[in-house]
C-alpha cells in the first residue's frame, strides 16, 4: 500500500487517472488482492474515488475542498500552538521548532525535499502539542495535503508557502507565549496556502 500511496502523492498518478487492479498488480509485482486491499484503504483516506461503473481513479481535489482542507488544518494546528504554549515543555518545543525551521528552504530548490521539510515542520508542530488525537487527525489528512500540493503546477514553479520566512512567524508567535496571537498567525498561514493552492477559488 505504501508504494501505491507514494505513487499518488508524488504525482506519478495524477488526479483523474484510472487505477486498474491488473495493471497495478503487474507494475508493483503484487497480487490483485493486495492491490484491491490497498485501494480500499486509499479510498478511505480520500486519495482514491470511485468513478463511472465503479472504476477507481485518483481523487481530484476541487478548489472548495482545498479551502476546506486548509481550514481544518488551521483548526488542528491552531490547537497545537495553543497546547504548546500552555505546556511546561514550551521552551524546549520552541528550540525544537527553530531547528526544524532551519531545514526549510530560504530559496527555491529541490521541490520534493522542500515538500518533505515543509510537511515535517507542520507534523512536528502537532507532535509537540502532546495531543495524540490531534496528531492522528493531521496524519489522516496528510495524503490529501500531499496531493493538493504536488498537483499545483504553479506551486512547483514558485513554492513560496514552503519558504522559511513563511514559517518563522509561527515559531516566533509560539515563543512569544500569546496563544491568541499564535492562532491568528497559523490561520493567516493556512489562508494564504489555500489561496495559493486554489487560485481560482
Amino acid at each position: 500500500m505504501q508504494s501505491l500511496r507514494a505513487a499518488i502523492t508524488s504525482g506519478r498518478y495524477r488526479p483523474g487517472d484510472h487505477l486498474g487492479e491488473v495493471e497495478l498488480a503487474s507494475h508493483l509485482g503484487v497480487s490483485r488482492g493486495t492491490v484491491r486491499e490497498a485501494l480500499r484503504h486509499l479510498q478511505q483516506e480520500g486519495l482514491v474515488t470511485a468513478g463511472n461503473r465503479g472504476m477507481l481513479r485518483v481523487n481530484t481535489v476541487s478548489p472548495r475542498e482545498v479551502r476546506e482542507l486548509f481550514r481544518v488544518r488551521a483548526a488542528l494546528e491552531g490547537l497545537a500552538v495553543t497546547e504548546i504554549i500552555a505546556s511546561p515543555q514550551h521552551d524546549t518545543a520552541v528550540a525544537t521548532l527553530r531547528t526544524a525551521l532551519a531545514k526549510l528552504p530560504d530559496t527555491p530548490g529541490d521541490f520534493a525535499e522542500n515538500l518533505e521539510a515543509d510537511l515535517g515542520f507542520h507534523l512536528l508542530l502537532c507532535q509537540l502539542s502532546g495531543n495524540s488525537m490531534l496528531v492522528a487527525s493531521w496524519r489522516h489528512l496528510e495524503g490529501r495535503i500531499r496531493v493538493t500540493i504536488m498537483n499545483g503546477e504553479a506551486v512547483r514553479e514558485a513554492p513560496t508557502m514552503m519558504a522559511r520566512d513563511r514559517h518563522a512567524p509561527i515559531v516566533e508567535a509560539i515563543a512569544g507565549g500569546d496563544a491568541a496571537a499564535a492562532v491568528t498567525v497559523v490561520e493567516e498561514h493556512m489562508a494564504a496556502a489555500a489561496r495559493q493552492y486554489a487560485p481560482d477559488a
